[in-house]
């Protein structure tokens, strides 16, 4: 079984993703791998002062250190393995990725600005990250009982809605598969004619036909169908509030972040109220 993994950088908010990825870990039966990403290219100054390295490898080990007794406070009996790792965090992280169940960082790392709710490094790896990336913020959470999944009902949601089912499968919690969509608007041909029940009949019918697989294989867990009219991230956000984790896909293609984790992405990662797992195919 492969390991979830858990990048900290001694922040509130990594600690926090370290308590996540353990009751996970522990969930799934996997072993946990805690790693902290040693960048230096901020400290080229070592080249005139070469103790200012073991400095920097000391404080990494201090906080994986601080990270593994967090994980063992939460499960004593956790299987916990630590590296310092170097490297960009974001390409490290994303190489971590690829061997892992999961990974789990938190929204928040110790640099960048303060008004941003999530931190350029989690932010990229979402949109880079194959398989789950979870995001978790540094508020704790009581469990709700609820996994959330974003349905847009195509094809490419389906490795968010197989990771949503198996952690509502985990933890014996409902899933709600959420579709929500906005009538179309035609500023220069206003006569078109819209037909709001049909579309909704047709949304339905393909939401359905995207969950056939998932209740098939997972027939003790609970789905709540949630087809609605709205904004995607707004119906996200808001059904964010009464969730334990909320999964879904990122279909952006484009060469920067902005572009790669896509619009829906990126605005559930900075409005959700819960942990977020970004899904991306692992091919």
């Amino acid at each position: 079984m492969k390991d979830v993994v858990v990048g900290v950088d001694g922040s509130p908010a990594s600690l926090a993703a370290v308590v996540w990825a353990t009751d996970d870990a522990v969930r799934s039966g996997a072993s946990l791998r805690v790693v902290f990403v040693l960048n230096r290219d901020p400290y080229q100054i070592t080249r005139f002062d070469p103790g200012l390295g073991d400095q920097l490898a000391r404080g990494a080990e201090r906080v994986l250190e601080e990270a593994e007794r967090a994980a063992r406070a939460r499960d004593r009996d956790v299987a916990v393995t630590t590296r310092v790792l170097e490297g960009r965090p974001s390409e490290v992280l994303r190489s971590q990725a690829a061997e892992a169940a999961e990974l789990v960082v938190g929204t928040r790392g110790m640099g960048g600005f303060a008004r941003l709710v999530v931190g350029s490094v989690s932010m990229h790896v979402a949109g880079h990250a194959p398989g789950p990336v979870v995001v978790v913020p540094q508020t704790a959470f009581a469990p709700k009982g609820e996994v959330v999944a974003g349905v847009d009902d195509t094809p490419e949601c389906l490795p968010a809605l197989a990771y949503a089912f198996e952690q509502a499968a985990r933890r014996g919690a409902t899933l709600r598969a959420l579709h929500a969509w906005e009538p179309p608007v035609y500023p220069f041909a206003p006569d078109i004619a819209y037909d709001a029940e049909q579309t909704r009949t047709d949304r339905q019918t393909a939401v359905a036909g995207l969950l056939a697989k998932g209740r098939a294989e997972y027939p003790g867990v609970r789905v709540i169908e949630d087809v609605r009219r709205g904004h995607p991230v707004e119906a996200l956000a808001a059904a964010s509030e009464r969730a334990d984790l909320l999964v879904i896909g990122s279909h952006g293609r484009g060469a920067l972040t902005a572009a790669v984790l896509g619009s829906v992405s990126r605005g559930v990662l900075h409005h959700a109220k819960c942990p977020v797992a970004v899904v991306r195919p692992r091919d």
